[in-house]
């Protein structure tokens, strides 16, 4: 599953693709989220445009997204505080297949 309700908090597996065009959302692949950022994977510059993405589609403050796991690779654990697994899917337009 790559998103889940953990008490107060939503845990989200993602795999991010650095130096990509755009910032964009390129929906659920093999259990992660697939996020397209422009900025490079050097000086945690990727990770920061990561937090500072989310932060602004999800409308939640940077502060409530925190990288569990995984901050030196592709696939990330994320913590995210003040939201839940149902809005985390409405405001980035995922939706459940069948």
């Amino acid at each position: 599953m790559w998103i889940r309700q953990e008490g107060e908090l939503t845990i989200l597996a993602c795999r991010v693709h650095p130096n990509a065009r755009k910032n964009a959302v390129e929906g659920v692949r093999e259990e992660s989220l697939d996020i397209r950022l422009s900025a490079p994977p050097v000086e945690g510059k990727a990770n920061r445009a990561l937090q500072k993405f989310l932060s602004g589609a999800l409308g939640i403050a940077k502060s409530k997204i925190e990288i569990r796991s995984g901050e030196k690779g592709r696939t990330k654990i994320l913590v995210l505080r003040g939201t839940t697994p149902g809005e985390v899917k409405g405001k980035l337009g995922i939706t459940e297949r069948p």
